[in-house]
Protein backbone atom coordinates (compact mmCIF):
# COMPACT_ATOMS: atom_id res chain seq x y z
CA UNK A 1 0.00 0.00 0.00
CA UNK A 2 1.18 3.65 -1.27
CA UNK A 3 2.41 5.40 2.41
CA UNK A 4 1.17 8.67 0.96
CA UNK A 5 -2.29 7.36 1.33
CA UNK A 6 -1.66 4.79 4.44
CA UNK A 7 -4.75 5.72 6.70
CA UNK A 8 -7.35 5.05 4.01
CA UNK A 9 -5.50 2.32 2.72
CA UNK A 10 -5.54 0.93 6.12
CA UNK A 11 -9.19 1.21 6.31
CA UNK A 12 -10.01 -0.13 3.38
CA UNK A 13 -7.60 -3.54 4.61
CA UNK A 14 -9.28 -3.58 7.83
CA UNK A 15 -11.68 -5.54 7.21
CA UNK A 16 -9.21 -8.28 7.17
CA UNK A 17 -7.65 -7.24 10.64
CA UNK A 18 -4.99 -6.15 9.24
CA UNK A 19 -4.95 -3.36 11.91
CA UNK A 20 -2.23 -0.67 13.61
CA UNK A 21 -2.16 1.12 16.44
CA UNK A 22 -2.83 4.81 16.60
CA UNK A 23 0.96 4.98 17.71
CA UNK A 24 2.15 2.83 15.14
CA UNK A 25 0.29 4.84 12.34
CA UNK A 26 1.62 7.78 13.57
CA UNK A 27 4.98 6.68 13.54
CA UNK A 28 4.85 5.10 10.31
CA UNK A 29 3.36 8.20 8.26
CA UNK A 30 5.97 10.22 10.03
CA UNK A 31 9.36 8.18 9.22
CA UNK A 32 7.85 6.44 5.83
CA UNK A 33 8.05 10.37 4.28
CA UNK A 34 11.82 10.45 5.85
CA UNK A 35 12.53 7.33 4.24
CA UNK A 36 11.02 8.43 0.85
CA UNK A 37 13.11 11.59 1.15
CA UNK A 38 16.47 10.28 2.51
CA UNK A 39 16.86 7.49 0.35
CA UNK A 40 14.98 10.00 -2.74
CA UNK A 41 12.64 7.52 -3.95
CA UNK A 42 9.88 8.07 -6.42
CA UNK A 43 7.43 6.28 -3.71
CA UNK A 44 7.32 3.91 -0.87
CA UNK A 45 4.77 1.28 -0.26
CA UNK A 46 4.13 -0.11 3.38
CA UNK A 47 4.56 -3.73 2.41
CA UNK A 48 3.76 -5.29 5.62
CA UNK A 49 4.29 -6.82 8.78
CA UNK A 50 5.91 -10.38 9.94
CA UNK A 51 5.13 -11.46 13.21
CA UNK A 52 7.77 -12.80 15.25
CA UNK A 53 7.66 -14.45 19.13
CA UNK A 54 9.49 -11.79 20.23
CA UNK A 55 9.13 -8.60 17.69
CA UNK A 56 7.09 -8.36 14.73
CA UNK A 57 9.26 -6.69 11.78
CA UNK A 58 7.48 -3.60 10.05
CA UNK A 59 8.77 -3.82 6.00
CA UNK A 60 8.61 -1.04 3.63
CA UNK A 61 9.51 -0.65 -0.10
CA UNK A 62 11.13 1.94 -1.79
CA UNK A 63 10.46 2.16 -5.80
CA UNK A 64 12.07 4.49 -8.29
CA UNK A 65 10.40 6.17 -11.76
CA UNK A 66 10.32 2.80 -13.32
CA UNK A 67 8.01 0.64 -11.22
CA UNK A 68 9.38 -2.87 -12.35
CA UNK A 69 12.93 -1.98 -11.24
CA UNK A 70 14.63 -3.62 -8.48
CA UNK A 71 12.75 -1.88 -5.09
CA UNK A 72 14.71 -1.77 -1.93
CA UNK A 73 13.61 -2.92 0.96
CA UNK A 74 13.76 -1.83 4.37
CA UNK A 75 12.67 -3.18 7.79
CA UNK A 76 11.96 -1.69 11.56
CA UNK A 77 10.78 -3.21 14.70
CA UNK A 78 9.44 0.12 16.24
CA UNK A 79 7.91 1.79 12.87
CA UNK A 80 10.64 5.08 13.40
CA UNK A 81 13.92 3.37 12.82
CA UNK A 82 14.59 2.02 9.58
CA UNK A 83 16.81 -0.48 8.09
CA UNK A 84 18.37 -1.00 4.42
CA UNK A 85 18.42 -4.68 3.59
CA UNK A 86 20.62 -6.70 1.07
CA UNK A 87 19.41 -7.54 -2.37
CA UNK A 88 17.92 -11.47 -2.69
CA UNK A 89 19.97 -14.14 -4.14
CA UNK A 90 19.64 -17.56 -5.34
CA UNK A 91 22.25 -18.50 -2.81
CA UNK A 92 19.94 -17.24 0.09
CA UNK A 93 16.83 -18.91 -1.04
CA UNK A 94 18.78 -22.11 -0.88
CA UNK A 95 20.38 -21.41 2.03
CA UNK A 96 17.30 -20.61 4.42
CA UNK A 97 14.92 -23.42 2.60
CA UNK A 98 16.08 -25.49 5.26
CA UNK A 99 14.62 -22.81 7.94
CA UNK A 100 10.95 -23.73 9.30
CA UNK A 101 9.00 -22.36 12.49
CA UNK A 102 7.90 -18.93 13.51
CA UNK A 103 10.53 -15.96 12.88
CA UNK A 104 12.22 -14.97 16.37
CA UNK A 105 12.09 -11.25 15.70
CA UNK A 106 15.80 -10.32 16.30
CA UNK A 107 17.86 -9.43 13.14
CA UNK A 108 20.92 -11.00 14.80
CA UNK A 109 19.32 -14.52 16.06
CA UNK A 110 21.19 -17.78 14.19
CA UNK A 111 19.22 -20.66 13.70
CA UNK A 112 21.49 -23.89 13.50
CA UNK A 113 21.43 -26.78 10.91
CA UNK A 114 23.27 -29.54 10.22
CA UNK A 115 24.07 -30.93 7.37
CA UNK A 116 26.15 -33.40 5.50
CA UNK A 117 29.56 -32.79 3.89
CA UNK A 118 32.12 -35.18 1.99
CA UNK A 119 35.62 -34.88 2.84
CA UNK A 120 38.49 -36.26 1.18
CA UNK A 121 41.41 -37.69 3.22
CA UNK A 122 44.24 -39.89 1.01
CA UNK A 123 42.14 -42.38 -0.91
CA UNK A 124 39.00 -42.74 1.51
CA UNK A 125 36.05 -40.50 1.62
CA UNK A 126 33.72 -40.46 3.68
CA UNK A 127 30.54 -38.17 5.14
CA UNK A 128 31.04 -35.45 8.17
CA UNK A 129 28.06 -33.16 9.95
CA UNK A 130 29.19 -29.68 9.73
CA UNK A 131 26.47 -27.10 11.82
CA UNK A 132 25.75 -24.25 9.33
CA UNK A 133 24.47 -20.42 11.07
CA UNK A 134 21.99 -19.32 9.14
CA UNK A 135 20.98 -15.34 9.95
CA UNK A 136 17.18 -14.63 10.66
CA UNK A 137 18.08 -11.32 8.20
CA UNK A 138 19.28 -13.50 5.78
CA UNK A 139 15.91 -15.77 6.31
CA UNK A 140 13.77 -12.10 6.16
CA UNK A 141 15.23 -11.05 2.89
CA UNK A 142 14.43 -14.75 1.33
CA UNK A 143 10.85 -15.03 2.09
CA UNK A 144 9.75 -11.22 1.57
CA UNK A 145 11.54 -11.52 -2.06
CA UNK A 146 9.21 -15.30 -2.40
CA UNK A 147 5.98 -13.22 -1.11
CA UNK A 148 6.88 -10.38 -3.60
CA UNK A 149 6.79 -12.87 -6.81
CA UNK A 150 4.23 -15.24 -5.70
CA UNK A 151 1.27 -12.91 -4.92
CA UNK A 152 2.04 -9.25 -4.88
CA UNK A 153 -0.57 -7.95 -7.33
CA UNK A 154 -1.65 -4.86 -9.26
CA UNK A 155 -4.99 -4.38 -11.02
CA UNK A 156 -4.69 -4.20 -14.95
CA UNK A 157 -4.24 -0.74 -16.21
CA UNK A 158 -2.54 0.59 -12.89
CA UNK A 159 1.11 0.70 -14.75
CA UNK A 160 1.90 1.30 -18.47
CA UNK A 161 4.71 0.59 -20.44
CA UNK A 162 6.41 3.25 -22.57
CA UNK A 163 7.81 2.27 -25.99
CA UNK A 164 11.27 2.72 -24.33
CA UNK A 165 10.48 -0.47 -21.93
CA UNK A 166 10.44 1.54 -18.72
CA UNK A 167 7.46 1.24 -16.49
CA UNK A 168 5.63 4.09 -14.73
CA UNK A 169 2.56 4.52 -12.85
CA UNK A 170 -0.60 5.33 -15.05
CA UNK A 171 -2.06 8.90 -13.98
CA UNK A 172 -4.81 7.97 -16.01
CA UNK A 173 -6.17 5.17 -14.37
CA UNK A 174 -9.25 5.23 -13.08
CA UNK A 175 -10.06 1.85 -10.90
CA UNK A 176 -11.09 -1.73 -12.90
CA UNK A 177 -15.08 -1.55 -13.84
CA UNK A 178 -17.52 -3.53 -11.70
CA UNK A 179 -18.20 -6.36 -14.66
CA UNK A 180 -14.33 -6.91 -14.45
CA UNK A 181 -13.42 -6.72 -10.56
CA UNK A 182 -14.24 -10.89 -10.10
CA UNK A 183 -12.51 -11.94 -12.65
CA UNK A 184 -8.43 -12.74 -12.11
CA UNK A 185 -7.51 -12.06 -15.42
CA UNK A 186 -8.28 -7.94 -14.34
CA UNK A 187 -4.89 -8.33 -11.40
CA UNK A 188 -1.26 -8.62 -12.24
CA UNK A 189 1.99 -10.17 -10.18
CA UNK A 190 3.59 -6.94 -9.49
CA UNK A 191 7.02 -8.35 -11.30
CA UNK A 192 8.80 -8.48 -14.73
CA UNK A 193 6.91 -11.30 -16.62
CA UNK A 194 7.74 -14.85 -16.53
CA UNK A 195 4.95 -16.82 -18.14
CA UNK A 196 4.24 -14.31 -20.37
CA UNK A 197 7.53 -15.00 -22.11
CA UNK A 198 5.82 -18.29 -22.96
CA UNK A 199 2.86 -17.83 -24.95
CA UNK A 200 2.83 -17.65 -28.42
CA UNK A 201 2.24 -15.02 -30.89
CA UNK A 202 -1.58 -15.95 -31.48
CA UNK A 203 -1.75 -15.99 -27.73
CA UNK A 204 -0.67 -12.51 -27.57
CA UNK A 205 -2.92 -11.71 -30.29
CA UNK A 206 -5.59 -9.59 -28.26
CA UNK A 207 -3.30 -8.48 -25.79
CA UNK A 208 -2.20 -4.48 -25.16
CA UNK A 209 1.59 -4.33 -25.06
CA UNK A 210 1.17 -1.17 -22.94
CA UNK A 211 -0.84 -2.80 -20.51
CA UNK A 212 -0.86 -6.82 -20.83
CA UNK A 213 3.26 -6.96 -20.40
CA UNK A 214 2.67 -8.87 -16.77
CA UNK A 215 1.85 -12.36 -15.56
CA UNK A 216 -1.96 -13.03 -14.96
CA UNK A 217 -3.23 -14.19 -11.77
CA UNK A 218 -5.62 -15.88 -14.12
CA UNK A 219 -2.57 -18.79 -15.10
CA UNK A 220 -1.37 -19.68 -11.45
CA UNK A 221 -0.56 -22.65 -10.22
CA UNK A 222 -2.31 -24.49 -7.99
CA UNK A 223 -5.84 -22.96 -9.26
CA UNK A 224 -7.84 -22.25 -6.52
CA UNK A 225 -5.33 -19.75 -4.92
CA UNK A 226 -6.97 -17.15 -4.65
CA UNK A 227 -9.98 -16.07 -2.93
CA UNK A 228 -12.12 -12.80 -3.97
CA UNK A 229 -14.63 -11.06 -2.17
CA UNK A 230 -17.07 -8.52 -2.20
CA UNK A 231 -17.01 -6.14 0.85
CA UNK A 232 -19.34 -2.77 1.98
CA UNK A 233 -21.70 -3.36 -0.21
CA UNK A 234 -19.71 -4.06 -3.93
CA UNK A 235 -17.99 -0.59 -2.91
CA UNK A 236 -14.72 -2.74 -2.38
CA UNK A 237 -13.08 -6.13 -3.68
CA UNK A 238 -10.94 -7.96 -1.55
CA UNK A 239 -8.49 -10.69 -2.80
CA UNK A 240 -6.91 -13.23 -0.28
CA UNK A 241 -4.02 -15.41 -1.01
CA UNK A 242 -4.34 -19.26 0.59
CA UNK A 243 -0.73 -20.00 -0.95
CA UNK A 244 0.93 -17.46 1.40
CA UNK A 245 -2.02 -16.54 4.15
CA UNK A 246 -1.82 -12.87 5.28
CA UNK A 247 -1.77 -11.61 2.17
CA UNK A 248 -4.50 -9.28 1.57
CA UNK A 249 -5.08 -7.25 -1.72
CA UNK A 250 -8.26 -4.64 -1.74
CA UNK A 251 -9.55 -1.91 -4.85
CA UNK A 252 -12.41 0.20 -4.34
CA UNK A 253 -13.71 -0.03 -8.11
CA UNK A 254 -14.22 2.95 -10.15
CA UNK A 255 -11.55 4.78 -8.01
CA UNK A 256 -7.64 4.96 -7.76
CA UNK A 257 -7.73 3.37 -4.26
CA UNK A 258 -5.34 0.05 -4.42
CA UNK A 259 -2.89 -1.91 -2.97
CA UNK A 260 -1.64 -4.58 -0.71
CA UNK A 261 -0.63 -5.77 2.39
CA UNK A 262 0.92 -8.85 4.01
CA UNK A 263 0.24 -9.52 7.84
CA UNK A 264 1.49 -12.77 8.70
CA UNK A 265 4.28 -15.06 10.46
CA UNK A 266 6.17 -15.87 6.89
CA UNK A 267 5.15 -19.65 6.12
CA UNK A 268 3.79 -20.74 3.12
CA UNK A 269 0.58 -23.04 2.79
CA UNK A 270 2.86 -26.34 1.38
CA UNK A 271 -0.41 -28.24 1.64
CA UNK A 272 -2.76 -26.07 -0.23
CA UNK A 273 -2.61 -28.31 -3.46
CA UNK A 274 -3.78 -31.24 -1.12
CA UNK A 275 -6.70 -28.89 0.46
CA UNK A 276 -8.23 -27.84 -2.79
Amino acid sequence: MDADSLLLSLELASGSGQGLSPDRRASLLTSLMLVKRDYRFARVLFWGRILGLVADYYIAQGLSEDQLAPRKTLYSLNCTEWSLLPPATEEMATQTAVVNGRFMGDPSHEYEHTELQKVNEGEKVFDEEVVVQIKEETRLVSIIDQIDKAVAIIPRGALFKTPFGVTHVNRTFEGLPLSEIRKLSSYFHFREAVDLKNKTLLEKADLDPSLDFMDSLEYDIPKGSWSIQMERGNALVVLRSLLWPGLTFYHAPGTKNYGYIYVGTGEKNMDLPFML
